[in-house]
Formats: C-alpha cells, sequence, structure tokens
C-alpha cells in the first residue's frame, strides 16, 4: 500500500509539474497558470482520497466504536453512580432517626447505669452496716464479760475490805469453830 501511495505521489508531482512549466511558457500566465494549480489541487486531492480512504474509514470505523462504547460506559457510570447518590440519600434521610436511635440508647444505657451503681451502693451499705453490727455486737458481748469480771473483782475487793473491817479474831475463831461443828455433824 505504501508503494501505491508512493507510485501515485511521484506521478501527481509529474504531472503537477508539466502543467506548471505549460502554463508558464504559454504566456497565458492568469487563467492557465490558476487552471494548472486547480487541476494539480483536483489530482492531489483524488489521490490522497484514493489511498486515505481506507484507513481513514477503519480510523473513523473504530473512532465511532470507541465513542459508543464510551457513551455507554459512561451510561452505566452514571447509572452506578445515580444508584449511589440515591443510597447515600437514603441513609443521610435515615441518619436523624439513626442519632435519635443512638441517643435513646445512650440515655437508657445511663439510667440502667445508675440504677446498678444506685443497687451496687445499697448493697454494699447493708454489708457495711451487718458487718459493723456484728463487729458491735462482739465488742458489746466483750465489754459486758470486762465489765462483769471487774464488777466481779471490786465486789470481792470491797467484801474482803469489810470482813477485815468487821471481822475480829473472836470472831474468826468462832467461825472456825462453827465450821468443825458442821463438818462433824456431816460426818
Amino acid at each position: 500500500m505504501l508503494l501505491r501511495f508512493a507510485t501515485a505521489l511521484a506521478l501527481v508531482l509529474i504531472f503537477a509539474g508539466d502543467v506548471h512549466a505549460a502554463a508558464e511558457a504559454g504566456g497565458e500566465g492568469g487563467l492557465l497558470s490558476m487552471a494548472a494549480k486547480l487541476l494539480n489541487f483536483a489530482i492531489l486531492v483524488g489521490v490522497l482520497a484514493y489511498f486515505l480512504k481506507s484507513p481513514l474509514e477503519a480510523y473513523l470505523a473504530s473512532r465511532s466504536t470507541q465513542i459508543r462504547q464510551d457513551l455507554v460506559t459512561a451510561a452505566d457510570m452514571r447509572a452506578t453512580a445515580t444508584a449511589q447518590l440515591a443510597e447515600i440519600e437514603q441513609k443521610m434521610h435515615a441518619l436523624p432517626g439513626e442519632l435519635e436511635a443512638l441517643r435513646r440508647r445512650g440515655a437508657e444505657d445511663v439510667q440502667a447505669e445508675k440504677a446498678r451503681i444506685a443497687q451496687a451502693a445499697v448493697a454494699e451499705r447493708e454489708r457495711l452496716l451487718a458487718h459493723t453490727r456484728r463487729e458491735i455486737d462482739s465488742r458489746l458481748r466483750i465489754a459486758k464479760r470486762e465489765l462483769t469480771a471487774h464488777a466481779a473483782d471490786l465486789a470481792v475487793a470491797v467484801a474482803q475490805r469489810r470482813i477485815e473491817q468487821s471481822i475480829t479474831p473472836d470472831d474468826q475463831l468462832r467461825l472456825i469453830d462453827r465450821y468443825a461443828a458442821q463438818l462433824q455433824e456431816a460426818r
């Protein structure tokens, strides 16, 4: 094909050179020169059309196919984008409801946590009160025992002092005799 194009171009250039030389030799200068130029142009256009027709047609056909494919792709992309936009708008419209649901759930969680903390505080308070009561009862028993023991010690000491002050040696001899007599009767 390249060989055909080169041959045709060479023929056009040769023929154009002959026509131009004849126009200059003839002397009719203006009109014939103009006709020669138009003929050169027509031949050039004809040769170019002949050799470039099939590549140009192939290029235009492939370009047309490419444009159609691009239009189909663009339509698909537009449909996808429209669907995505609709989905995003739907989510945007649902967002306030979701936020309100989250707020409600958060408030419920806060209330539940407050109730749990209050319940734990009551249970801890009851446990501490029970522990304190047991501790108080234990200390009270110990204090009562100590107080009873101390009171008994004091009573014995007071009784001993009274006995020491009120019993004379004669009273002691009499008590010993009476105890001995009781022992003999018991035998």
